[in-house]
């Protein structure tokens, strides 16, 4: 039962994530700009996450001072650029096309760890890197002749791709020191701090005067970070990470999903097809590492 439990939370904070865009546009239909709606998603699942931890979980406010430049960078690059980029992207291209380019993640870390750790270069990596690069032409309608996307979109969502990949290497350094609670902790911290860099007190009051923008907050804040994190962290206590990976594959689907019901997006068959690759790319390298061979 408590296996059942722990796929229930990963699919939970998957779907949760999956919720972004929806929230996103919300606050950029109530006139918040990119920088604010990065400022509210990570300041303000630093201060519900302090008060937690504060109750519940002290013991994460300690770390060594000398691991700190693992938490700058997993703030500043792998949370602050991934939430500007991704948001960003949300706005030129459909929710469909946003979450599935996010999802390169996987390949770009492959080539990552090939680099920084000489990991080997598998025959399974190789396809599913192959995958993942003609699903990105797909997606994008290179492949088809007809670019259904800007080129700033494309470009946004692979830098989105990117910063989402960031956080695996960043967290092979940091979860060698500190449990996956403090992992989070640390960098939304950092994250919090650097997105003061967009503050903007007059703009934040009249956003939260509005009841779409404070219902857009809070969605982006509870339900679209700070429980997927929970869950998700919850999850793969009983989950392999390779099998979470795997099942985190819902967060794309709820995010086409939340894209044709609420903003009546059709993809187009070449996307569909690019997004069945991506999406595959991701599972093979999924399952290749809970098997030990990826």
């Amino acid at each position: 039962m408590k296996k059942y439990i722990s796929y229930f939370y990963v699919v939970t904070g998957a779907a949760c994530w999956g919720f972004i865009g929806v929230f996103n546009r919300m606050l950029a239909q109530a006139g918040v700009t990119v920088g604010s709606r990065v400022l509210i998603r990570n300041m303000g699942a630093l201060l519900v996450m302090t008060l937690f931890f504060a109750l519940f979980r002290r013991e994460v406010f300690h770390i060594k001072w000398k691991h700190f430049p693992i938490f700058l960078v997993s703030g500043s690059v792998s949370v602050v650029g991934l939430a500007w980029t991704y948001f960003s992207c949300q706005m030129l291209c459909s929710l469909a096309v946003a979450g599935i380019l996010l999802y390169l993640a996987p390949s770009f870390v492959v080539i990552a760890a090939a680099i920084l750790w000489k990991a080997p270069l598998t025959r399974r990596k190789i396809l599913s890197l192959v995958l993942a690069l003609l699903g990105c032409a797909l997606v994008s309608g290179i492949a088809g002749g007809d670019l259904t996307i800007s080129l700033k979109g494309l470009l946004l969502g692979i830098g989105a791709g990117l910063c989402y990949a960031s956080y695996t290497v960043m967290a092979h350094y940091g979860l060698a020191h500190y449990d996956s609670l403090t992992m989070i902790y640390w960098t939304f911290f950092v994250a919090g701090l650097v997105s003061l860099l967009w503050l903007d007190v007059p703009a934040l009051v009249q956003t939260l005067r509005q009841p779409s923008g404070i219902i857009g907050a809070l969605g982006l804040v509870v339900i679209a970070t700070v429980l997927p994190y929970f869950f998700y962290t919850k999850g793969l206590e009983g989950v392999e990470s390779g099998l979470a990976a795997v099942i985190a594959n819902v967060e794309p689907v709820v995010a086409a999903l939340t894209g044709m019901i609420v903003y009546h997006e059709t993809p187009s068959v070449w996307t569909a097809v690019g997004i069945v690759l991506i999406l595959a790319a991701a599972v093979i390298l999924a399952r290749g590492e809970n098997r030990g061979k990826a």
